[in-house]
């Protein structure tokens, strides 16, 4: 009898059109992960890491500006029907029942993955983050993971050490935990407690089967400060805590960078594969240029492709709201699909067959003219059939672009 958990290796080596051996060698490398709480119920999961297809994550979640749960479910099925293949909830309200509701309501309504960040309902019940401590983080933290949250962002990684490190950027710090954490070891005198205590989190995670993602605190919020002394510090602690994890049986991916130019992107992601054993590596975009506000979802893009070229395992999307304010439903759904396109982007340049075969075959239908088969094939269809429907066709097959006299397919069969 085929036991559940070889079940769900199976079906993910079929998706992901690998050998079973070879998934499970990944897994026992720390190579790959399989983000599953044992308690998400209605959970399909996902591999990420080698050999496997390029992931994308779509943030959600609402904040004290916007609370509204009924919006956050628009949000959840809009980057699900988009093809997000995990979505973090990143709710940060003033009330933290209100956050309790947010993310029961994501887990009991999503298939796919869910990750959070619990230093951020750590700091809301402290009443600031200066007034958190490791208890009170812990009791969060098994709360979640109860819940049924398949992956944590912690960031264990920001040290004393890195005080010193970020006094000459251009910008200190653009992650919000890390800045909760910079705070409290400012304020306190004291070394992060979740760097302290690690193997207390560790213990956690297993028995819930949970995934840490460590989290990239100290990542460049600009150009100007890309790849310096501070990211590559806090990079090396998190090899570090990789393999503490992995000597516990814990799965562990590693988060990056973040505002990085082009040139940097293999270097970057060369780091961390060195650095961290090889570890899944988590990638905020990464964006290669600050003044594109407005379209940093397509820059996003640009960085993605070549960041999963180079090996990056997972992309984590922005939407066009980056730098400007929370992402609304359409802002969520343009997000995923710009994402999901730089993911594909890398799967054909890293040789993916199944990725191929998909491009084949959309240009087999666009050679006939088969409509409905593009249709099938588009990475959006919804927009594809929007466009679709408001462009005239012609009766022999055709687009408007060039008619049927002038159509190139049509001059020279």
């Amino acid at each position: 009898m085929i036991k559940e958990k070889d079940r769900m290796l199976l079906s993910i080596a079929k998706k992901e059109d690998i050998g079973i051996d070879l998934l499970k060698r990944n897994i026992s490398r720390g190579l790959v992960v399989i983000p599953a709480n044992k308690n998400h119920k209605n959970l399909k999961p996902i591999a990420v890491g080698k050999d496997c297809t390029v992931k994308v994550n779509a943030n959600i979640g609402a904040s004290s500006v916007d609370f509204n749960l009924s919006k956050e479910l628009k949000k959840l099925k809009a980057a699900v029907e988009a093809g997000a293949d995990t979505i973090m909830d990143l709710t940060v309200v003033d009330n933290s029942a209100d956050i309790d509701k947010v993310r029961s309501a994501i887990i009991e309504n999503c298939p796919k993955p869910v990750g959070t960040v619990p230093i951020y309902q750590a700091a809301i019940e402290s009443g600031n983050p200066q007034n958190m401590a490791i208890k009170d983080y812990l009791k969060i933290f098994e709360r979640q993971a109860k819940e049924g949250v398949d992956f944590f962002t912690v960031h264990a990684g920001i040290t004393k050490a890195s005080l010193g490190m970020i006094r000459k950027r251009f910008i200190p710090v653009v992650s919000r935990g890390g800045s909760f954490l910079l705070n409290w070891m400012k304020k306190n005198k004291k070394e992060n407690f979740l760097y302290e205590y690690f193997d207390e989190l560790l213990d956690i995670a297993k028995e819930y089967s949970v995934t840490i993602s460590l989290g990239d605190g100290l990542r460049p919020g600009c150009i100007a400060d890309s790849t310096d002394k501070a990211q590559v510090y806090e990079l090396e602690v998190l090899g570090e805590l990789a393999s503490k994890a992995r000597n516990k049986g814990v799965q562990i991916i590693i988060e990056g960078p973040g505002h990085i130019p082009l040139n940097e992107i293999q270097k970057n992601v060369k780091l961390e594969k060195e650095i961290c054993g090889g570890a899944p590596f988590y990638v905020l975009g990464p964006l290669p240029i600050d003044t594109a506000v407005g379209y940093d979802h397509i820059a996003c893009s640009v960085g993605g492709a070549l960041a999963g070229y180079f090996g990056a395992d997972f992309l984590c999307y922005v939407t066009p709201k980056e730098h400007i304010g929370l992402p609304g439903i359409e802002d969520v759904r343009q997000g995923v699909v710009i994402t999901k396109i730089a993911a594909s982007i890398a799967d054909i340049a890293r040789g993916n067959k199944r990725a191929i075969a998909q491009n084949k075959l959309m240009s087999k239908a666009r050679k006939r003219f088969d409509w409905v088969k593009m249709s099938k094939y588009a990475i959006d269809r919804k927009k594809f059939k929007e466009l679709l429907s408001k462009a005239p066709r012609l009766k022999k097959g055709g687009c408007s672009m060039c008619g049927d006299e002038f159509c190139a397919l049509k001059v020279y069969r």
